[in-house]
């Protein structure tokens, strides 16, 4: 894994990048001994990210004993709003391109962002699937409690293609900010069902179990990255950025039940 770091940190120093490069003066994170990096890099990222970029972000740390890897999870438009609005970060990774489009129509991006994995929605319920659900037609069941994402979240907007495609109409009890709140209303039973991601389902365990939409396949969200233009720590988000699009960062997505994009 520390071969493959250097390799990562070799090419910031080179200054390859994914989503456009910065300022080099401006840039330098790296202690005075070329030892790594340092300081404190923040991460805006989709909710449905929370597992596999908490663990990409403690590899980072561990490459990089001085470095401090800190995360906001929400959702893509909360979090695509708070940087409009002047909160500071150093990479924004959309569940989505329209709110990718949010952030670079403000000129907030440092060059153009990256598509690095995509995902699909799924049906959860809760262990045992104590309702009955067999597909996406029950979601419009009045008798049962359904959660689903907000619709200006990536999710919402995504079930809402899905239900339109399906002709169903959902009866959803509650519409949440984001992907992992519909999943914990799910997780502690206080719905029957939810349209969440199917790496949500993957990531609750033996809590919830999945049931695939076969209709959501016209539907699929591509995920972009990229590092933002007033990044106060620019060395350390490009190598975040690397990392994640390196080998090693997708075969961590794969494994969290991403999906190549």
């Amino acid at each position: 894994m520390r071969e493959r770091m250097a390799a990562v940190l070799a090419a910031v120093v080179l200054g390859a990048t994914a989503c456009g490069g910065g300022d080099d003066a401006a840039a330098s994170s790296a202690s005075d001994d070329g030892g790594g990096l340092t300081g404190t890099l923040t991460v805006f990222a989709a909710a449905s990210l929370t597992d596999v970029f908490t663990d990409l972000g403690q590899r980072l740390e561990r490459a990089n004993p001085d470095l401090t890897v800190q995360f906001n999870f929400a959702g893509s438009s909360a979090l695509a709003t708070q940087l409009t609005q002047g909160a500071p970060a150093d990479v924004f990774a959309s569940a989505n391109g329209a709110q990718m489009d949010v952030v670079t129509d403000a000129g907030l991006a440092d060059g153009d962002p990256t598509v690095f994995t995509a995902n699909v929605l799924q049906i959860a319920v809760p262990a045992g699937n104590p309702a009955g659900v067999t597909g996406l037609a029950d979601l419009g069941r009045e008798e049962l409690t359904v959660a689903v994402c907000a619709p200006e979240v990536p999710c919402g907007a995504a079930a809402e293609d899905v239900f339109t495609a399906a002709g169903v109409t959902p009866r959803p009890d509650t519409q949440e900010e984001d992907v992992r709140a519909a999943l914990t209303k799910v997780e502690l039973g206080e719905v029957d069902a939810a349209l969440v991601y199917a790496t949500d389902v993957v990531a609750a365990g033996d809590a919830v179990e999945g049931i695939a939409v076969p209709e959501a396949e016209d539907a699929v969200n591509d995920y972009l990255l990229c590092t933002l233009a007033a990044a106060p720590d620019p060395e350390a988000a490009r190598a975040f950025v690397d990392l994640v699009l390196s080998e090693e960062g997708q075969q961590a997505l794969e494994a969290a039940g991403f999906r190549a994009p």
